[in-house]
């Protein structure tokens, strides 16, 4: 099982980054997707899932209507399209998976770390 996060860097604040996370050796659209973040010194945090065929997802409230989760399940990818991007938002971002929207994780991706700063 893999799970391979990409596309995190450097970003001004107010800009843009799309993150994307490659899944395999297990049945990606069985699952829901997450995109956990930790900031230094803090705790993980989850900040959206998407359930397998994209009719539910849930946003923390920091990132709502900033951040959008998609899949695609056909690539066995999920992403997570970031705009707005605030300081606050620098973190190292973890794509996981599970089999419910319950937190319990089966599979943790590496992370990809994003800084916002000028």
């Amino acid at each position: 099982v893999q799970l391979q996060a990409s596309g995190g860097g450097l970003v001004q604040p107010g800009g843009s980054l799309r993150l994307s996370c490659a899944a395999s050796g297990f049945t990606f659209s069985n699952y829901w997707m997450y995109w956990f973040r930790q900031a230094p010194g803090k705790e993980r945090e989850l900040v959206t899932n998407i359930n397998w065929d994209s009719s539910n997802t849930y946003y923390t409230n920091s990132v709502k209507g900033r951040f959008t989760i998609s899949r695609d399940n056909a690539k066995n990818t999920v992403y997570l399209q970031m705009n707005s991007l605030k300081p606050e938002d620098t973190a190292v971002y973890y794509c996981a998976a599970g089999r419910t929207a319950s937190l319990n994780i089966d599979y943790w991706g590496q992370g990809t770390l994003v800084t916002v700063s000028s």
